[in-house]
């Protein structure tokens, strides 16, 4: 039996209000990247998060209110309903921004935060034109191991490569630390913390998954049909609240400055 959610009316600052707004828009990302959210009345247990995540995309209520970009940047609901879906588990252990000091120890980035350059690249249809992008994206760089499997794994991570990278239409930055405090600032506001008794520190209690769905022929239908990185849905799961968190994004598409 399926678990029953409910749609909830929420907005997060730093994705659509004021906090961050000039730099999504210059990354090309304002209004492309959205969130949903909804609360559910059974709990969450890892064992069964595929059943969990099937159901919650197959509900009414979850169906009715998720939306999807049109490349013309239209809002829509999904074509078919959801058959299937792929879950990849996404680390959440973070509680600072420490892991970005590599990029100042290893010389990717120089005292002040300047960006260094490099020869221009390609890597499917994103310009990489320093050594922070190709870091991130080409594992011939040599850099590239710079953060292992695990560290790139963490959400905070990920959420910072996405950022970096931007929408089709993007003005990279010449500094790292606008994408590093717009990171910060958007998975605090996303996940959830607790102080753990025993020792009076906190703990994140947040569940993430990387996921993307498809319908009874097996094309995928969320968040896109493409494969592109850029194209992204998470599910931030809060087993305590019991609500859970859907970030969108859409790679391509309009410009949007609002």
């Amino acid at each position: 039996m399926s678990e029953k959610f409910r749609f909830i009316e929420k907005e997060f600052d730093t994705i659509t209000g004021k906090t961050n707004k000039e730099s999504l828009v210059k990354w090309g990302m304002r209004g492309k990247l959205k969130t949903f959210m909804f609360t559910f009345d059974k709990q969450f247990h890892m064992g069964s998060r595929d059943s969990f995540i099937l159901d919650f995309f197959q509900d009414d209520n979850v169906f009715s209110k998720i939306k999807k970009m049109t490349p013309t940047g239209n809002w829509i609901n999904m074509e078919s309903k959801p058959n299937k879906v792929k879950v990849e588990d996404v680390d959440c252990t973070l509680l600072s921004v420490d892991i970005f000091d590599k990029l100042y120890e290893k010389n990717i980035v120089r005292e002040n935060g300047s960006i260094k350059k490099c020869l221009d690249d390609y890597y499917e249809d994103i310009l990489i034109a320093d050594e922070l992008r190709k870091l991130l994206l080409l594992e011939e760089s040599d850099n590239y191991e710079i953060f292992s499997d695990k560290e790139r794994n963490e959400f905070l991570f990920k959420l910072f490569k996405h950022f970096c990278l931007g929408g089709q239409v993007c003005q990279f930055e010449d500094n790292v630390q606008p994408y590093i405090e717009v990171a910060r600032s958007v998975y605090k506001d996303l996940i959830s913390v607790q102080k753990n008794p025993e020792n009076n520190k906190l703990r994140i209690v947040s569940y993430v998954f990387r996921v993307e769905v498809f319908d009874e022929k097996n094309a995928k239908i969320y968040p896109n049909k493409s494969v592109i990185e850029q194209d992204f849905c998470y599910l931030i799961v809060d087993p305590y609240k019991r609500h859970i968190i859907l970030l969108y994004h859409r790679f391509d598409g309009p410009l949007f400055t609002d």
